[in-house]
């Protein structure tokens, strides 16, 4: 019987995406998450996630900028290595220096490793933290003429699935963004038309912004990584775009022109 391929995060943007596409390939699939008994807090729930895998795809909660992220990745590596399960693929970030470590710490654990190094995902506008603002008519962020190449999760699913099932693209390290830089304000634009919701985007202060969250409630750790990734990671740092999706899957990224409308059809802002 083939061994499963380990998801961690198989509920998330990116994890439900890559568990389709291996259901489609006729691939056996195990998820690893609180629901199921797997705590990135608690390291002995991790060898039961592991035991038997032939591959894990690792996402980590609730992102790899945040204090302590490589000392669990690089953990969590070694583990995985003595228990067999070789075949491993991170979920990155760009620009984020904890990652980078994170990185660093996967490759120095003898796995047989893939990187993929990912932009801010389109999906975050219609599945993820920026829609109950659309839907209320005002976006508003610490972030003003900044650009960022925004990436398809769709393309970070096919690329993750190929380097979980393809020995070609172990060791490789693919920075995966959209082909057009994008601006937050001109990115909500194109939101405002093709769904037909009238949506501002405006710029506030990082202090507005912090009261904000503390206003709705957000979880700290959440919190605090927002604020994190717009105060430093948003600061031109990654306003240039790569060539990761078209070097794994041997075409280009999906536009976020391409995106919104998909999303605009689907009544995702309805």
């Amino acid at each position: 019987m083939e061994k499963p391929i380990l998801i961690i995060g198989g509920k998330g943007k990116t994890g439900s995406r890559v568990a389709e596409r291996l259901h489609a390939l006729n691939k056996p699939v195990r998820f690893a998450s609180r629901s199921t008994g797997f705590d990135w807090t608690d390291r002995t729930t991790w060898a039961t996630a592991l035991q038997g895998a032939c591959a894990a795809y690792i996402t980590y909660y609730p992102d790899l900028a945040v204090r302590g992220a490589p000392d669990d990745i690089e953990a969590l590596a070694k583990l995985a290595v003595s228990l067999g399960v070789k075949r491993l693929v991170l979920l990155s970030g760009r620009g984020e220096p904890e990652a980078q470590e994170s990185e660093k710490r996967l490759i120095a654990s003898g796995a047989d490793w893939t990187i993929v190094r990912a932009s801010w995902f389109n999906q975050n506008f219609d599945e993820g933290q920026f829609q109950p603002m659309i839907l209320e008519g005002v976006i508003a962020l610490p972030v003003s003429g900044v650009r960022e190449p925004f990436i398809d999760a769709d393309d970070i699913a096919d690329v993750v699935v190929a380097a979980l099932t393809d020995l070609r693209h172990i060791g490789e390290l693919y920075e995966v963004t959209g082909p057009r830089l994008l601006t937050f304000a001109e990115a909500i634009a194109e939101i405002s038309k093709a769904s037909g919701r009238e949506v501002v985007f405006q710029t506030i202060s990082n202090e507005e912004f912090v009261e904000g969250l503390k206003a709705a409630e957000v979880p700290e750790d959440l919190a605090e990584l927002l604020v994190e990734l717009f105060t430093v990671v948003l600061d031109g740092r990654n306003e240039y775009l790569t060539d990761g999706v078209q070097r794994a899957l041997g075409r280009s990224p999906k536009d976020f022109a391409g995106y919104v409308k998909d999303a605009a059809a689907r009544g995702a802002w309805k």
